[in-house]
């Protein structure tokens, strides 16, 4: 097969895929929820960049604490662990 049977083979079953979407309305359902998704969109109310760099902030230090409050007592629990298979 050379490159123009494989080219024209795609062009087929992408045509066939596309007819076979416009022929059962799926063209049409997507085009809708894109638009009605869009709509939606434009009823949102989105942050300032201040306020977007404070949840950041807020966010990054909530993972930091959390992080460490795991090491803490994953820690703790080894050592725990340790001294009972000693015993």
């Amino acid at each position: 097969m050379n490159e123009y049977t494989v080219l024209l083979l795609w062009v087929l079953v992408v045509g066939t895929a596309f007819a076979v979407a416009w022929r059962k309305g799926w063209w049409l359902r997507l085009a809708n929820y894109i638009q009605g998704t869009q709509e939606e969109l434009k009823k949102c109310s989105w942050p300032t960049l201040d306020e977007l760099q404070g949840s950041t902030v807020v966010v990054m230090v909530s993972v930091l604490l959390l992080g460490v409050f795991t090491v803490i007592v994953d820690l703790i629990l080894t050592i725990l662990v340790r001294w009972m298979i000693w015993v």
